[in-house]
């Protein structure tokens, strides 16, 4: 009965912050209601910026559900790995000033470092592809115990190699947490306080600062998770020290990422070739690329560039979607573990510029190519077995980073074929005429398919070169 009530009470308080200060909720506002329902999130704030102009910038449901706080345009979140971005900037500025080469090796600013280190380069740690493994839980660090910045040099250094630097990609918030450390070696300060004299500060984030749970932060928000029965639960809780870590350990709010997204869009703060860097697909041993820049993933919608980046963290989830043409900015920040903002980022992006509009997953077109609905099952059902398939293309087949988050993406898949309902195609993309450079190859047309399981629902998006061969897919909950 108490739980009734309370989704009750909060659907009333989504709707009243829907509307407020407007004479009517416009489709937007509609669709991030419908979603902080269906999905249970307490509190989100959305920033729009459309062709360089604030076109929405809000806050909808709550920052605090204890309090009954409103989430508004100020209401402060934690970052997650949206956060990683401006450490990537740090470094970048440290380049600049000559202070580091991106292609220096970490054994010149860390000689007590283990051999395994000799070939990782500040690059490889920028665009993930170090190959130091991901630190995760009370294997590789204690969440309950506070680190001083030595401390945590010596458990990255514990952490073994998954690949060999260069010859794969697998996300490792080690390589970021240590990129903390080395700017906090080479600047003399806390990187922290580096990012806030040389970024927040000049760019006019006057809310943007690292984690703090003992200091008092005007319009911070509370995190949230839903449990076994879908019942909402306060955050985990973690030593302080491991809420100063520079692979997403920062506060902010959606007009602080205006100001960012203006310096982005102006280019203020860095020279045009450390831009440019920034956001290029790193290239692999192979000669294969990943999308993967700096702190970026270099992505796409409707065949459109799009660079993008999402973060989690205590109960929080954040996004930042930046498409180039046209020009247009979403970011969707939520408290609560479980949101999906980067699928609500690309639906808005797709009620401001309908040519970003990913196909209706209702949607039954017949399939223009026969016999490709198997053999992209037949692909899916490969990679969840670390199977090669001579239908995928040699970025897809090579593709073994031996990473416990490889094998976790592994297992979802196979997760989605086992409770396999329906998959059926939903709509392409043809882009024969002007072919989208992906992982190294040209493809020619992104086909799209819904594929429902017992509970869930998600579109599938499969790169395909001109033979067919699948380039690479990706997924996200629809």
């Amino acid at each position: 009965m108490l739980k009734s009530r309370f989704w009750i009470v909060a659907t009333a308080i989504f709707a009243l912050c829907a509307i407020s200060g407007t004479a009517l909720a416009d489709d937007i506002d509609d669709y991030v209601l419908a979603m902080l329902a269906r999905e249970k999130i307490p509190g989100a704030s959305v920033l729009i910026v459309h062709h360089g102009v604030i076109v929405k910038q809000r806050g909808y449901g709550l920052a605090n559900v204890e309090l009954g706080v409103p989430a508004t345009a100020d209401t402060v979140y934690q970052s997650g790995s949206t956060g990683k971005q401006f450490t990537a900037a740090g470094i970048l500025l440290l380049a600049e000033e000559g202070k580091l080469s991106l292609d220096d090796r970490l054994s010149k600013y860390f000689p007590d470092a283990p051999a395994t280190w000799h070939k990782i380069t500040i690059r490889h740690l920028l665009t993930h592809t170090s190959g130091i493994r991901d630190y995760e839980g009370p294997k590789d660090v204690d969440y309950r115990r506070d680190y001083d910045e030595a401390a945590l040099l010596q458990v990255m250094m514990r952490l073994p190699l998954d690949f060999e630097p260069g010859t794969q990609w697998t996300y490792s918030n080690s390589g970021y947490l240590i990129l903390g450390l080395l700017t906090s070696k080479l600047s003399g300060m806390h990187w922290s306080e580096f990012q806030s004299q040389r970024l927040f500060k000049p760019l006019g984030m006057t809310t943007t600062r690292v984690i703090s749970e003992s200091d008092i932060v005007p319009n911070r928000a509370a995190g949230y998770v839903l449990d076994d029965h879908g019942d909402l639960k306060n955050q985990e809780w973690v030593a302080p020290s491991l809420n100063r870590c520079a692979d997403g350990a920062l506060y902010y709010t959606i007009r602080d990422l205006a100001a960012w997204d203006a310096a982005l869009r102006d280019g203020r703060f860095l020279k045009s070739e450390s831009l440019a860097t920034w956001t290029r697909p790193v290239a692999l041993v192979d000669g294969s690329e990943y999308q993967y820049g700096f702190g970026w993933f270099v992505d796409e919608q409707r065949g459109h560039r799009l660079i993008e980046h999402g973060g989690s963290w205590q109960g929080f989830r954040t996004a930042i979607a930046r498409y180039s043409e046209p020009e247009l900015t979403v970011i969707v920040l939520t408290n609560l573990g479980s949101a999906e903002p980067e699928s609500m980022a690309h639906e808005i992006a797709s009620l401001v510029e309908p040519m970003y509009r990913l196909p209706a997953m209702s949607a039954a077109p017949p399939d223009p190519t026969p016999g490709r609905n198997a053999k992209l099952r037949g692909v899916l059902a490969a990679w969840a077995n670390s199977v090669v398939d001579p239908q995928m293309a040699p970025g897809l087949a090579h593709t073994a980073s031996g990473s416990s988050r490889e094998a976790r993406l592994r297992f979802a898949t196979a997760e989605h074929l086992r409770d396999l309902q329906a998959f059926r195609f939903i709509g392409e993309d043809r882009l024969a005429s002007t072919p989208l450079r992906w992982r190294g190859e040209q493809v020619t047309t992104i086909a799209h398919y819904a594929l429902q399981t017992k509970e869930r629902r998600f579109g599938y998006r499969f790169y395909l070169s001109r033979d067919g061969r699948v380039v690479d897919f990706g997924s996200e909950r629809r």
